[in-house]
């Protein structure tokens, strides 16, 4: 049974979370979606760390502000370091005790970095494993989505400025009609092979309806991101980092270095995924979720 609520966070920004599971489970799984997503992006794995882990998991996934059902994020509060503040609230606020299993895709991924910047005794304390899944240490502003250099790296910069200009300027209701350029965005650059039709539709919607100042201003902000330094507090935590090897916005080579930062780290690359690992791998991405939910079970019951 799911539970909605909205969390007011100390700057006064209200964010939408939703928990799965029972309050006094024995972890507590937190997933973290991309930039232009949502928790629905996460679908797939509530559904089978619930149906196959039952009472022993609870999963907790919130929308990021200006995302999905939270409140609009204003200029300048479009930031890493907010969305990193942001997790711990959600932490202190529904998980506050027992051990956590941190999941993060794309952007969802940097958050959990943040964090790590910010708190690195969360890691020390609580945390009982990580999963970065289609994510970056930094470097994002030398990505060319798989096209040649010079043209890769105008359309990098181009595309989501275009696209929250057209959000401006048709409003979300006429691109929810006719999402002509948000449906071939996201079936070229964010999915591999093979693509089912319902995970396209979740994506353009969610796409959609990312409000214009979170598509631009966290944009910027990803291209800011760096923060390798701050994976010295996962040292002692279990992490898996996976990848598809069709990514075109955070590459294997983001991955690699990832795992190059964290030689404990599991690595495993995707062949044919895209970027959406959540819906287009999700049995290998809940797999590596419900195998740190067990290794966070079995040390909480050591504890």
């Amino acid at each position: 049974m799911s539970r909605d609520l909205t969390l007011r966070c100390r700057d006064g920004h209200c964010v939408h979370v939703r928990v799965d599971g029972p309050e006094d489970a024995p972890v507590t799984v937190v997933l973290l979606h991309g930039w232009t997503l949502n928790l629905e992006t996460w679908r797939y794995q509530v559904r089978d760390l619930r149906a196959r882990l039952g009472t022993q998991v609870r999963v907790v996934r919130y929308d990021h502000r200006g995302h999905g059902r939270s409140a609009p994020a204003a200029d300048g509060c479009t930031t890493l370091d907010l969305l990193g503040s942001d997790l711990l609230e959600v932490i202190e606020e529904v998980a506050p005790s027992g051990p956590l299993v941190l999941a993060g895709h794309s952007m969802g991924g940097m958050t959990i970095m943040a964090l790590a910047e910010q708190h690195p005794a969360v890691f020390a304390e609580r945390v009982a494993g990580v999963v970065l899944v289609s994510t970056s240490g930094g470097g994002l502003g030398r990505v060319t989505l798989g096209l040649p250099r010079a043209q890769g790296e105008r359309l990098r910069q181009a595309l989501p400025l275009l696209l929250a200009a057209r959000a401006r300027r048709l409003g979300r209701r006429r691109r929810t009609a006719a999402p002509a350029l948000e449906s071939l965005v996201v079936r070229r650059y964010l999915f591999g092979h093979p693509m089912r039709v319902c995970d396209h539709r979740l994506t353009v919607d969610a796409l959609v309806a990312t409000p214009p100042t979170s598509m631009s201003g966290f944009f910027t902000d990803l291209m800011r991101h760096h923060r390798f330094e701050a994976l010295a507090a996962l040292e002692r935590v279990p992490v898996h980092v996976l990848v598809g090897e069709s990514d075109r916005l955070t590459p294997r080579s983001h991955a690699r270095r990832l795992a190059d930062a964290m030689p404990w780290a599991e690595l495993t690359e995707l062949p044919a995924a895209g970027h959406m690992l959540p819906l287009e791998r999700d049995r290998a991405v809940s797999e590596a979720l419900e195998s740190m939910v067990s290794a966070g079970a079995l040390a909480g019951d050591a504890s």
